[in-house]
């Protein structure tokens, strides 16, 4: 059974910082392309950063700066470290596999608000 369970959100504020984690079971995680989105209230879901099997990173242009996104293949992980956090930041965050299939998270909460 494919599982994408998403951890580590929840309330910061502004300028704080948080860590996503993704935990990845039911099928080759080191074949797949991982990804981060998310969908604020209101608003279409968007892509946050995405990070290949070779390792190759790529993010939206205007979260490079405060965004690093990571992957333990040995752990069957994906991150997203989140800095210098803005209340815009608010989203539900979802993490996704593409590969031999696709497969979405049920998201985590993150609320950045003072």
């Amino acid at each position: 059974q494919v599982q994408l369970v998403e951890s580590g959100g929840g309330l910061v504020q502004p300028g704080g910082s948080l860590r996503l984690s993704c935990a990845a079971s039911g099928f080759t995680f080191s074949t797949y392309t991982m990804y981060w989105y998310r969908q604020a209230p209101g608003k279409e879901r968007e892509l946050v950063a995405y990070i290949t099997t070779t390792g190759y990173i790529n993010y939206k242009n205007s979260m490079k700066d405060r965004f690093a996104i990571s992957r333990d293949n040995a752990k069957n992980m994906v991150y997203l470290q989140m800095n210098s956090l803005k209340p815009e930041d608010t989203a539900v965050y979802y993490c996704k596999a593409v590969g031999q299939g696709t497969y979405w998270g049920q998201g985590t909460q993150v609320t950045v608000s003072s």
